[in-house]
């Protein structure tokens, strides 16, 4: 098992290089430390605690933030948790064929959606249910996907935020793509220019895909913001397995710069996601930003999580909640009171109570559905294929099958 540190060639001050296959203790602890605790660059400005921490370089990026716009960050995660655990539950009672949970990472989500502004583009993979809530896109418009009803219901283009992604790091791509073609159409340079954010896993940095996004992106100066959520688990490997290094210093290799923040500090990861998009919208190229926070539940519904990590670990992370660090702020300095978090618990209820009516009843699609929107231009081929598809469908008719 490799450690997140840079064995063969160390930080400044690190300490002396080891061998690729013999770290010091020293080194090896000092991995695990990073892994463990985020490092000594991590970007944090409101600890598990609830207590705000001064930072002269970020905090810049959040001073226009009110008691009003912490407790609607506040709301928002809560929205989006309860969104999450009703879709899961939902899951579990065979509304949905799977879900792919998000619990733990709200902060790190929400904080990166607040930052976006109406002209930028999203390309998500597909646990970005609070990126989706923070473009508009409404919970019951992501059942169609794991139901298999659709592949989104929403408009890509009218959210600025795209469909889902599954294949693991496919995204990069295409953001790569669209944010090189607003380089070239001129949409950037100014306070009002475009930028393009793009969300993956900690496991998708193994991917190819990812690499290749990375080297477009930096050769083309691509207004491009990589927001790499590391919850430490790619499915069951853990992210001192993929990496020697921490993810965030992987973009110094391509030549643009990289930064972890606390993903759990949802004040954190708005400053930090700020200034990253107005980086990009003004031309300065892409940028990383590793996004450090924990899975709390599984993968998806069909994982099993306590196959390979210990319950330890989590109750560990529990204490570093994401919305229970903003809710102890609130309160310490008196900015919410009991009717204020009474009415967001009761607005999640109902949110719920609407997202399960939507899924019992959401009709089952035409046969031929599967068939349409394939092409822009009608395709011989695909029609050939519908009709001999709903003949053969047609012969169970009122039968067994």
């Amino acid at each position: 098992m490799s450690s997140p540190e840079q064995w063969t060639h160390p930080e400044p001050g690190v300490g002396p290089a080891a061998t690729a296959a013999t770290p010091t203790a020293e080194q090896v602890i000092a991995g695990l430390r990073a892994t463990s605790e985020g490092g000594e660059e991590l970007v944090q400005l409101l600890t598990p605690e609830g207590e705000r921490v001064e930072n002269p370089e970020w905090d810049p990026y959040v001073a226009d933030i009110t008691a009003a716009d912490l407790r609607n960050l506040y709301r928002d995660m809560v929205l989006t948790r309860r969104v999450d655990r009703e879709a899961n539950a939902l899951q579990r009672q065979g509304q949905l064929g799977i879900w792919v949970p998000l619990l733990g990472q709200e902060a790190a989500q929400v904080g990166a959606g607040r930052a976006l502004k109406p002209q930028d583009m999203v390309f998500p993979s597909y646990r970005e249910h609070g990126v989706a809530w923070c473009r508009d896109v409404h919970p019951t418009e992501l059942l169609g996907i794991f139901r298999g009803t659709d592949h989104g219901s929403w408009d890509p283009i009218a959210k600025r935020f795209h469909l889902y992604t599954i294949v693991i790091g496919n995204q990069v791509l295409n953001a790569a793509g669209y944010a090189m073609g607003q380089r070239f159409e001129g949409k950037v340079g100014d306070d009002d220019g475009e930028a393009t954010m793009v969300f993956f896993g900690d496991g998708a940095t193994s991917q190819g895909d990812v690499h290749e996004g990375f080297v477009w992106a930096s050769v083309y100066d691509a207004p491009l913001v990589f927001f790499c959520q590391n919850n430490q688990w790619a499915i069951s490997e853990p992210t001192e397995r993929q990496s020697r290094l921490p993810l965030y210093q992987r973009a110094r290799g391509y030549g643009f710069p990289g930064v972890r923040v606390d993903g759990n500090d949802v004040l954190a990861s708005l400053a930090v996601s700020r200034w990253a998009l107005d980086e990009c919208r003004h031309g300065n190229g892409p940028v990383l930003i590793e996004a450090f926070t924990y899975r709390m539940d599984a993968h998806t519904t069909t994982d099993d999580p306590t196959r390979y990590r210990l319950a330890d670990e989590l109750e560990a992370w529990k204490l570093k909640d994401p919305i229970e660090r903003v809710r102890v702020n609130l309160v310490r300095h008196e900015h919410a009171d009991h009717d204020f978090f009474d009415s967001v618990q009761a607005e999640s209820d109902q949110l719920a109570a609407e997202m399960r009516e939507f899924c019992v009843n959401m009709p089952e699609p035409p046969k031929d559905r599967m068939f349409s929107q394939i092409y822009e231009d009608a395709s011989p081929t695909v029609a050939a294929q519908r009709d001999a598809y709903l003949d053969y469908a047609a012969g169970f008719a009122g039968g067994e099958h």
